[in-house]
């Protein structure tokens, strides 16, 4: 699994090929075709989802891994480098479905952290009480920010809250386990990762 991945991956049916979002970025097995075809998709939903139709193309951009399947997203950017913008990508996509697959978990973890990390707490925007459905519509809602506003807020929510749950992991039973303890460092690293690439994108647009 990548480094940035924050949690047991969960079972997504076989990404699809009909008509999907990367028909005609990916032309080939080659991996500089691969990663070219990463580039060229994540500069498309960062910088070219603009215009009238920006609500539409948020949604989209929200559902890629619902329509596309998480492995067809990984096939063009799992490998790229944690500060570029597919790297990004990759990262947040990763964190919805995870979300998305156990909230209640993810819910738990958040409740936990909360309180120990309370700035980060803020900078994520989660609802209170922070339940399964607030934590659905905040991680929708900062993916829908990559094609409609300010990318460099959209790191920083993501990291914010990666690092909230990893300080609420740290202070659930069981923490001290191997396979908990190396969940937290999973979860850390993501959002230092996402931080990270935060103040490079205010510094400079990604690329």
């Amino acid at each position: 699994m990548p480094e940035a991945t924050p949690g047991p991956r969960p079972h997504h049916r076989p990404a699809r090929r009909d008509g999907g979002f990367f028909e005609g970025f990916v032309g080939g097995t080659d991996p500089a075709t691969l990663s070219e075809a990463a580039d060229r998709a994540a500069v498309l939903l960062v910088r070219g989802a603009r215009g009238d139709d920006e609500a539409a193309v948020a949604e989209r951009i929200v559902h890629l891994a619902d329509t596309e399947g998480i492995e067809a997203i990984a096939e063009v950017w799992s490998g790229a480098p944690a500060d570029t913008l597919a790297g990004c990508l990759w990262r947040l996509f990763v964190l919805r479905s995870w979300v998305h697959a156990d909230a209640a978990g993810v819910a738990a973890e958040f409740e936990a952290g909360r309180r120990s990390a309370e700035v980060a707490h803020v900078v994520a925007g989660v609802a209170d009480p922070p339940g399964p459905d607030e934590l659905r519509t905040m991680v929708d809602a900062v993916l829908r920010g990559i094609g409609t506003g300010d990318f460099a807020d959209v790191l920083f929510r993501a990291s914010a809250f990666a690092r909230v749950v990893a300080v609420g992991r740290a202070h659930l039973p069981g923490a001290e386990g191997a396979a908990d303890a190396d969940g937290v460092r999973r979860m850390l690293a993501l959002a230092e990762q996402l931080e990270a690439a935060g103040h490079l994108e205010m510094r400079r647009p990604l690329g």
